[in-house]
């Protein structure tokens, strides 16, 4: 092994394959508008996460360990921004909240009952949502 086989990203070691969370891929209106009618029975989040930003990583890690609720409390949508611009777009329009990334959105009964980003999200109180 070189030196420079140390910054190799490891495909076993992504965030996909250790996350204890059950992340659902959020890439489409249609995944959108189910996820809304799904609000009325239980809060369903929306991670919005860059691939190419190391804090949005790290966030994204953080919440990751953070995380407490059980899988039937709410629904968990991962929506990476760089491959879904547009649903990114439509996602800040339709719920009146400003586009960032990293940005963690609570949705219930239709409407954006929580939103935060960055280091913030770390210390949002799920909980209070349910």
């Amino acid at each position: 092994m070189g030196l420079f086989d140390l910054f190799k990203r490891n495909e076993s070691s992504s965030v996909a394959n250790t996350s204890r969370i059950e992340w659902m891929p959020l890439n489409t209106t249609g995944e959108l508008d189910a996820l809304v009618s799904r609000s009325d029975k239980r809060p369903q989040l929306i991670f919005k996460n860059s691939t190419t930003c190391g804090i949005s990583r790290m966030v994204l890690r953080s919440f990751e360990a953070q995380y407490e609720l059980n899988s039937d409390q709410a629904d968990l949508y991962l929506l990476h921004i760089q491959h879904n611009r547009q649903l990114s777009k439509e996602i800040a329009t339709r719920f009146q909240v400003r586009h960032e990334s990293p940005q963690l959105l609570i949705i219930k009964n239709g409407n954006a009952v929580g939103a935060t980003s960055h280091g913030a999200i770390s210390e949002i109180s799920l909980e209070k949502y349910l």
